[in-house]
């Protein structure tokens, strides 16, 4: 990549400039002069094209472009980078998570209960057939609906086990709160008024769909999505049962910070919270330490119809009780088996996409 290259480049949706234009150094992305690159070729396709697409490694030097890795990467990773043979761990560990109840009830922290999983899931369709109404009402008055567990406590165990599958080989803790650490922004710094142009309103009945859907996770009543592994895209999701149009999927969740502090952060996963008339209280969410299902919803390449076409979910900003929160909600019908894809860019259009399947 371009040393000049600014990380708001990586940012996803709406991401504004960063305060300082101050070039960003990298010695993976030139850490020879560009003469000396402008000689290296890519092992994988042998051509020196694209340069700036150019990713080194740290030991040997060889070039591999970004979009001829497997999976591909969208931008420079975070911290050293190893091509395959130089690197200690030859692949990614896809170690399975254990199927075991007990374990994953401990891993994402499901309140235990006494009532039996049946009778959890019969409670919750219950719940839902109140809240939820028909699909012509719901497009006509925008109101967004709750996702459907599967009723298998086991299939819901196998949804699990796979987002901790991925959570676990990425070294990522399991959050589905936006949470506030010591030393970055606090929870008094998401203000939804601070909107440079203004939030959108999440409605009561829409809020409570929200809560419900986090009291039913928390309850072990889980989204039917599962997280698999492709050699092209890396972590990617699909659903596991037919979902809704309006159907919340995910809340966008990670560690809140400033975006002042981040104009240098190599994350590729970074999401706009706040953007912010005053633009050192903007604020972005970092999922690559704590994080959910939503790291793993890969991007659409909007440079193409066909990569148009895919995108079934959008990423939208809401004040609920006056802070800023990002949710994933279905954009139209998704069927069984059908991966999941939204748009990582807002109207800045400045992630780069180019490479996306």
């Amino acid at each position: 990549m371009v040393s000049s290259t600014r990380v708001v480049l990586r940012r996803r949706t709406q991401a504004p400039e960063p305060i300082s234009s101050k070039p960003r150094s990298n010695k993976r992305s030139r850490s020879k002069k560009e003469e000396d690159l402008s000689e290296v070729c890519c092992e994988k396709c042998g051509s020196g094209e694209d340069a700036a697409e150019l990713l080194l490694c740290d030991k040997c030097d060889s070039g591999f472009h970004l979009f001829c890795l497997r999976p591909i990467l969208p931008s420079v990773p975070k911290g050293s980078w190893f091509c395959t043979s130089c690197s200690i761990h030859k692949s990614l560990r896809l170690t399975t998570f254990p199927l075991v109840q007990t374990k994953i009830v401990d891993f994402f922290r499901i309140q235990r209960s006494s009532q039996s999983p049946d009778t959890i899931t019969q409670d919750g369709r219950k719940r839902k057939k109140r809240t939820s109404s028909s699909l012509v009402m719901s497009k006509k008055r925008r109101k967004l609906l709750p996702f459907n567990p599967s009723e298998d406590p086991t299939r819901r165990l196998e949804q699990m086990a796979s987002l901790a599958t991925a959570l676990t080989a990425t070294g990522t803790e399991f959050s589905n709160e936006l949470t506030y650490i010591p030393g970055m922004a606090q929870r008094t710094a998401n203000c939804a008024a601070f909107e440079r142009e203004g939030m959108q309103v999440l409605s009561k009945e829409d809020t409570e769909t929200l809560n419900l859907c986090k009291n039913m996770m928390g309850r072990g009543e889980w989204p039917p999505l599962m997280v698999v592994f492709d050699s092209r895209e890396g972590f990617t999701v699909e659903a596991d049962r037919f979902i809704r149009d309006l159907t919340i999927i995910t809340e966008y969740v990670g560690d809140v910070d400033y975006l002042k502090n981040r104009e240098n952060d190599d994350g590729d996963s970074m999401m706009t919270l706040l953007s912010a008339a005053d633009t050192s209280n903007s604020l972005v969410i970092c999922p690559d330490e704590r994080s959910n299902i939503a790291r793993f919803i890969n991007g659409i390449n909007n440079h193409t119809p066909e990569g148009k076409k895919k995108q079934n979910v959008k990423c939208v900003r809401f004040d609920v009780n006056g802070e800023c929160r990002v949710l994933l909600i279905a954009s139209r019908d998704i069927a069984k088996g059908e991966r999941l894809y939204y748009d990582y860019n807002g109207y800045e259009h400045e992630y780069p996409t180019e490479h996306f399947v």
